[in-house]
């Protein structure tokens, strides 16, 4: 698709050098996955995400989370009116195409929690209502390292939401000069277009999702998956989520590749990226989880389809 090029390319404006981060959170998007940016303050999380809701032309809402942040921020509230004597529903800040939630592990478990529905089934249930979310609905969080002052972990209820996590890390220094001469002149933000509609952008989602997976190239992620729960290295292995979502990255990356079909070459080359954040190490784990992962997509051969 040379639309997912001309929308790399344009987020490039913004971003530059790096590429690879920007591919995977769009290639993400159009497989209908979330985004987990882990990385420190300043190296352009939330400019990626307003960014890339300019680029698609998106409505987007941003929480900057902290302790006092309340689930009815996020999901909305009922207020009763004293006119006609009925509870109105004020919507929620999520109800967007693009929702960042900005330094989520700063936000309480409650709060946290609030999301859980809205990534899962694109909805909200405020007072036994449920209500649904705009189609395209895509959230990209952004967190801290673990051990910033006034963080927690996110629950793995959380975290198995988010079809991948990706960290940004320091540009090289040839792209931070480039950077600052930029800024410099103007700011990028105002030169960037948007490349293609909302209803453009959920057209090339549909034409991912009816990409053609083969039975044996399902059960070679199935394999990659459970293979996680039985490596010595976890202690807690993928779950269902994670095949789903692994098949469903391998669908995009087939599509930027400008084919129908996925090729097991797709699975192991999302494998990382899907699994690295789902699995929990075992305190005597002799791998890291990345040489663990590897490991485990050496120990199975690729079918050939």
């Amino acid at each position: 698709m040379t639309k997912i090029n001309d929308i790399i390319n344009e987020m490039k404006k913004t971003m530059s050098g790096k590429d690879t981060v920007l591919t995977w959170i769009v290639l993400t998007a159009l497989a209908n996955g979330h985004v987990l940016l882990e990385d420190i303050p300043g190296v352009g999380k939330t400019t990626i995400a307003v960014t890339l809701a300019k680029v698609l032309g998106l409505t987007h809402g941003r929480v900057q989370f902290t302790p006092d942040v309340l689930p009815s921020d996020i999901t909305g509230f009922s207020v009763y009116q004293k006119e006609s004597g009925t509870l109105v529903y004020q919507p929620g800040v999520i109800f967007c195409n693009l929702f960042l939630a900005d330094e989520l592990n700063r936000a309480t478990s409650r709060t946290q929690s609030a999301l859980l529905e809205a990534m899962e089934e694109g909805q909200v249930t405020v007072d036994g209502i449920s209500r649904r979310l705009p189609d395209p609905f895509f959230v990209l969080a952004t967190q801290n390292p673990t051990g910033s002052a006034g963080t927690q972990l996110l629950p793995d209820s959380q975290i198995d939401r988010f079809m991948v996590r990706l960290s940004i890390g320091y540009p090289d220094r040839r792209a931070e000069i480039r950077m600052a001469k930029d800024r410099m002149l103007s700011d990028p933000m105002l030169t960037v277009k948007t490349v293609v509609s909302p209803a453009e952008f959920a057209a090339m989602k549909q034409q991912i999702n009816r990409i053609y997976v083969h039975d044996e190239v399902i059960a070679y992620a199935v394999d990659l998956v459970e293979a996680t729960r039985k490596d010595k290295n976890f202690a807690q292995g993928g779950s269902p989520r994670a095949t789903l979502a692994l098949i469903a990255l391998a669908k995009a990356i087939a599509g930027y590749e400008e084919r129908d079909y996925v090729l097991p070459k797709d699975i192991a080359l999302a494998y990382p990226k899907v699994l690295t954040h789902r699995v929990h190490p075992h305190r005597d784990a002799r791998l890291t989880v990345e040489a663990a992962l590897d490991a485990i997509l050496k120990q199975y051969r690729q079918p050939k389809v």
